[in-house]
């Protein structure tokens, strides 16, 4: 074989030519370096090839992240025309017509037959909801939700009260009277059909501060399936003319809407004392919710099953509306406990407690005579936190008779004590 030159060249890929006259001598050096040569291109094959599928992964995710970006412009850009739309005119439908038309009454005063939209149901229109109109046309576009009142939607207890009847003592008849006329309505209606007779649409508690009529509306909120609405009788009480009874219609609204529920108005006294002639605008104001609430109570729309719970310590204060039967069909006494019932409350708040085997519940129940069931929980505490105080691993009696000698002189001050605080005041 002839040769064209005598010393290796270098290629394009940096490796070294072999010298053509080697092949006839050493024909292994020959196939070593094909063997070498093949090694190197398929390693800068697959280099290739790795470079090749990371170009097509950024292509993937460029292409991806361009998607992503004109459908977050397509997204600004409606919500630029929709900021870019005149806004709507709020309207009160009056009566509806028989053409697909209705009588408005609008925000700015005066009333248009305006028509209604294809897209809004023949029900969803009725006399008093509220609709959206068109600025131009004043065409109905929209029916709009009844606004309701957040205060209102807070009054509703979600989270179930704790106490149950048996976390309250000496109230037994008083317990059996709520059941009565409160759960078994609800519970069990067919006994009242079965018999023909209307159940109880309301009770009101009363009895003196302390003596547990809140704490009888709590275990019933327990013990009942229905939706409890606990109201606190100043929050009817505001500030503008007509928004208290506007509360309560809204109240009784929530409550029917909630079927079967239980309103229960705390401190009763506050929206529901005795009427009087003269008075002050912000007593004026007072009666108008008092009304309202006796309209809601007993008026022409059924109340269904919402039954009505109230509580006061002023019952001589309530106005006389409020106290006849349909209304408040029982009224029912908590009285403050008595020998027996004093025993029962500080055995029922001192389960819990580790006490001495020498307390003598009939004697702690004896210097406690005039005592409410609030005074006694508050015996317990005090005698607990005297032993925590000293460090005990129990409740003694000495803890007791201070906790007695406190609470009892702390709550029903001496005569003299009263006197000199007028006096010197």
């Amino acid at each position: 074989m002839g040769t064209t030159g005598a010393s290796p060249k270098t290629g394009k890929d940096g490796a070294d030519d072999l010298d053509l006259k080697k092949i006839d001598k050493d024909p292994d050096e020959f196939s070593q370096y094909l063997l070498d040569r093949m090694h190197q291109l398929e390693e800068h094959n697959i280099k290739l090839k790795e470079e090749t599928r990371k170009v097509e992964s950024e292509k993937k995710f460029a292409e991806s992240q361009k998607v992503k970006y004109e459908r977050e412009v397509r997204r600004l850009r409606s919500e630029i025309e929709r900021m870019k739309a005149p806004p709507l005119l709020v309207g009160t439908v009056i009566e509806t017509l028989d053409d697909d038309r209705v009588l408005i009454k609008s925000s700015a005063g005066p009333n248009f037959v305006v028509n209604v939209s294809t897209f809004i149901g023949e029900g969803e229109i009725y006399p008093g909801s509220q609709v959206a109109l068109n600025q131009q046309s004043l065409a109905v576009v929209k029916v709009l939700p009844s606004p309701k009142d957040p205060l209102v939607h807070g009054m509703e207890i979600i989270d179930t009260p704790t106490i149950s009847y048996e976390d309250i003592g000496g109230l037994e008849v008083q317990i059996e009277e709520l059941r009565e006329t409160v759960e078994l309505p609800l519970t069990d209606p067919e006994r009242f059909e079965r018999i023909g007779v209307e159940p109880p649409k309301g009770v009101l508690l009363i009895g003196p501060p302390g003596t547990g009529k809140t704490m009888l509306a709590k275990a019933v909120a327990k013990e009942t399936n229905a939706t409890f609405i606990r109201i606190v009788g100043s929050e009817l009480v505001q500030k503008y003319i007509g928004e208290g009874a506007r509360l309560v219609r809204e109240i009784f609204l929530l409550a029917k809407e909630k079927a079967p529920s239980i309103i229960f108005i705390d401190e009763l006294d506050a929206v529901g004392a005795r009427r009087i002639d003269t008075g002050t605008s912000g007593d004026r104001e007072v009666q108008r919710t008092l009304m309202q609430l006796l309209a809601e109570m007993d008026g022409f729309n059924p109340r269904g099953d919402v039954k009505l719970m109230a509580a006061t310590n002023r019952h001589d204060i309530l106005d006389p509306a409020l106290l006849r039967p349909g209304r408040f069909d029982r009224i029912v006494t908590v009285p403050l406990p008595t020998y027996e019932a004093r025993i029962e409350i500080l055995k029922i708040h001192s389960k819990k407690m580790k006490i001495a085997d020498d307390i003598s519940f009939d004697q702690l129940a004896a210097l406690t005579s005039d005592a409410t069931g609030a005074d006694l929980k508050a015996i317990v505490m005090e005698a607990g936190m005297f032993a925590v105080k000293n460090d005990r691993a129990m409740v003694e009696w000495s803890d007791f008779e201070r906790a007695v000698e406190k609470v009892m002189t702390s709550t029903k001050p001496s005569i003299e004590s009263e006197v000199s605080s007028v006096m010197f005041a």
